[in-house]
């Protein structure tokens, strides 16, 4: 007898042999859950740069309300997250220095939490701490300074460091422990530099001060293009970027801060500029839009691939 064959009959069969149930003799365990995970890295391309973010951390903390939206009612706090669709009981927190390849020397600007972090995110990247010409330090938070040492040992053998001298007189003013243990003893291999200096050709640092004394966001420019290391001018695409005016737990002075941010946040719309934020949703990169009376942060997609 001819059997006809027809699409039907192969689409069943073909069903039939991939259910489990089919197949008696060929049992397979689950895949295992492995958990969320992220990229420790994001490179792209800025002209003759080549740039990269490095993930040094992430964690969760309780309460944001109790660090963003100091001078604003849990109401006002709860209508703004509701709308952005963030939860008001915790909210995620992420570390990202930044590394530029200008070709002839690599940049790290901060150093995350500590050693571990950013040497494991720099060896991700593909780079070792031995290969990092200099280190910039935007500013002497515990988030930024972390990596710079343990104990007496340096992380960074073979570099030269950068960091506003405003910053670092303030600090050193103050007498605090981290700054002792981690900055002081570099003092001697540092350079100051101030508002509108450069690290290197195409680098040049731009003051931005509130969120510390001598807080400084920097500017790169190569072959036509810019992009803004903006640091930590706003600590979250929300309830800092989009409302300026919010005060901030971690704004050292806050109505400078805030001054700070109307003007970056200006500039980075006006003429369009990416930039890099310290402590946006990794990884860290995205653009400013005007939106109503306020301002929007628009992540970037594939860009910077382009």
């Amino acid at each position: 007898m001819t059997r006809h064959i027809t699409r039907r009959t192969v689409l069943t069969t073909a069903g039939a042999a991939a259910l489990p149930f089919a197949a008696p003799g060929l049992a397979r365990a689950a895949a295992p859950m492995l958990g969320s995970g992220l990229p420790p890295y994001r490179r792209f391309v800025l002209g003759g740069f080549e740039v990269t973010t490095l993930l040094a951390g992430t964690m969760t903390r309780p309460d944001p309300h109790s660090i963003f939206g100091l001078n604003v009612g849990d109401a006002e706090f709860a209508r703004v997250s509701a709308a952005a669709k963030l939860p008001t009981d915790a909210a995620q927190f992420f570390f990202t220095p930044t590394v530029v390849n200008t070709g002839e020397q690599l940049v790290l600007f901060d150093t995350g939490l500590n050693r571990g972090g950013i040497t494991a995110a720099l060896e991700a990247a593909g780079y070792t701490a031995e290969q990092v010409d200099v280190v910039v330090i935007t500013h002497m938070h515990p988030d930024h300074i972390g990596g710079l040492r343990e104990g007496d040992s340096e992380t960074f053998a073979n570099a030269r460091y950068v960091t506003g001298a405003v910053e670092f007189d303030a600090w050193a003013a103050m007498g605090n422990d981290g700054f002792e243990a981690k900055v002081r003893p570099l003092a001697e291999r540092m350079t100051m530099i101030g508002d509108g200096d450069a690290v290197t050709p195409g680098i040049t640092a731009m003051a931005a001060f509130g969120h510390t004394p001598g807080h400084m966001a920097y500017m790169l420019e190569s072959e036509g293009q810019s992009l803004l290391l903006a640091v930590d001018f706003a600590n979250h695409y929300v309830w800092s970027l989009a409302h300026p005016d919010w005060e901030v737990r971690f704004d050292m002075d806050k109505a400078a801060a805030a001054a700070t941010r109307h003007r970056l946040l200006d500039m980075l719309a006006t003429d369009q500029i990416p930039f890099v934020g310290y402590h946006m949703p990794w990884p860290g990169t995205g653009f400013v839009d005007r939106q109503g009376g306020g301002y929007a942060y628009v992540p970037t997609s594939y860009q910077m691939m382009l």
